[in-house]
């Protein structure tokens, strides 16, 4: 392309002035040729080569008046400064005698799809092309079929997404186990010590222990660590009595903090004789935090102490199916009678629910067990449990006696017999087997002719030892 020089019009040229076009860029600038920004070939006009140098234009392509000196070199007049800026005015209403022909405005470069777009407006469009006309839709009745699969597909697509983020909310939840917690409360009375030599005396006083533990499967891993009793509340109070240890003494307080060591148990010692009236207050430590509903909007979601998701949730279904959602702004909420007199407003926005529900949310309610400590009837109490043992033991023993009768009554009286005899020979010390001796076959064994050999012999000298006794007394 040969290089445009702005002209003064000569006197006798009739018509307007000429068009001035601005420079070209200088040589050093980045040509526009690229698969973004192709270079156009209009029509008429050789194909684009290489820019001529400054100052320089192609045979036959001289502007008028510039003046064309030896070597094809041009030379503009000096009475015109380079550069000059473009003449402020309506273009001319068609083209002149040799004016230049202004450029075409050039198409904008195609649009490159972004490789970050986002999949759900791709998706849109792609639903929104599947659509059919509704005058394709009235000229063809049996497209609504179509249009009803694409219903059914949405819908389906809803599903999916709506059971996707269900699962993946129930991955985000710790898993649920339920486990019972036995809690153990006993008491000890120490009696009061006179005072001797050697110890001191002490007064009567009493321990009070709470401890507990969590009762799991027998068949659970042996190994596994056991979680401590403490670990399982976040503050535990015992109040006494305030008549007996006065207004500053009579509050037991253990708070959870963050240097907290885990223990298995409370212990709590006081001096005293008396009966006393504890109660033991016990604040569970929830994981997630749990919050206690005011009691109108406990009624009305029937929700009592819960995670804030869940009473979120549970206003979200009550907003539901009451329909209090706007139906043309539908990030508010039309408020009935009932949210009306719970928050205070006729009409509030979703964002505002968490905000609006802080002043309802409320600590949960502690665990709250009622003791008496008595130290009078312990005693007696022992004596008791003494007792009851026994008698258990006794029923047990009877009950053992009639189950064997009842099984093979012949085979049990036999042995009861000699049992019986056995323990009849123990309490009289008799020689011998009585059982064995009342029978006769017992006597015709071998050695009973010797035995009763023996036996008179015997007699017969204890006569005669009598018969000599009564001679000798007379004779004296």
């Amino acid at each position: 392309m040969a290089q445009r020089f702005p002209v003064s019009p000569s006197p006798g040229t009739p018509g307007p002035p000429q068009q001035r076009y601005p420079p070209p860029p200088p040589p050093s600038m980045r040509q526009y040729a690229g698969p973004n920004f192709p270079l156009q070939q209009r029509p008429g006009f050789p194909a684009p080569g290489p820019p001529p140098p400054m100052g320089t234009s192609p045979a036959g392509a001289a502007a008028p008046g510039a003046q064309v000196v030896a070597g094809g070199m041009m030379q503009r007049p000096p009475q015109q400064p380079p550069y000059a800026p473009m003449r402020p005015g309506p273009m001319p209403a068609g083209p002149q005698a040799g004016a230049k022909r202004p450029q075409e405005p050039r198409p904008p470069p195609p649009q490159q799809k972004s490789e970050f777009s986002h999949p759900t407006s791709k998706k849109k469009k792609k639903l929104a092309d599947k659509i059919l006309p509704q005058k394709v839709r009235d000229l063809v009745p049996e497209s609504q079929a179509y249009m009803d699969l694409l219903a059914f597909e949405r819908k389906l697509d809803a599903t999916i997404m709506r059971k996707r983020l269900d699962i993946q909310e129930a991955l985000k939840r710790p898993m649920k186990q339920k486990r019972k917690l036995r809690i153990f409360i006993s008491n000890t009375f120490y009696p009061a010590k006179e005072p001797t030599e050697n110890e001191e005396g002490t007064v009567a006083s009493w321990e009070l222990r709470v401890e507990g533990r969590l009762l799991e499967d027998s068949k659970n891993d042996p190994n596994k660590v056991k979680r401590k009793f403490s670990s399982f509340f976040k503050s535990l109070v015992i109040e006494l009595d305030k008549d007996l240890y006065g207004p500053d003494n009579h509050l037991v307080e253990w708070h959870r903090t963050p240097t907290t060591q885990e223990t298995d148990g409370f212990q709590v010692k006081r001096p005293g004789d008396k009966n006393v009236r504890c109660t033991i207050l016990l604040l569970l430590d929830y994981q997630p935090l749990q919050f206690k509903l005011d009691p109108r909007l406990a009624r009305l979601l029937g929700v009592h102490t819960q995670t804030r998701p869940v009473i979120i949730s549970a206003l979200w279904q009550y907003i539901k199916t009451h329909k209090l959602q706007d139906s043309h702004e539908r990030e508010f909420i039309n408020c009935d009678k009932y949210l009306e007199q719970i928050f205070a407003c006729q009409r509030m926005k979703f964002a505002e629910i968490p905000q609006r529900l802080n002043p309802l949310l409320h600590p949960p309610d502690p665990i709250v067990i009622n003791h008496i400590i008595s130290q009078q009837e312990i005693q007696s109490l022992d004596n008791k449990i003494h007792e009851t043992v026994e008698t258990i033991n006794q029923l047990k023993t009877n009950r053992e006696f009639f189950l064997s009768f009842a099984k093979d009554p012949q085979q049990f009286i036999n042995k009861w017999i000699i049992s019986q005899s056995r323990d009849l020979k123990t309490m009289t010390d008799v020689v011998g087997n009585p059982e064995e001796e009342r029978r006769s076959e017992f006597y015709y064994q071998p050695w009973t002719q010797e035995a009763v050999c023996r036996y008179f012999y015997t007699k017969v000298q204890q006569k005669r030892a009598e018969l000599e006794q009564a001679l000798g007394i007379r004779n004296s």
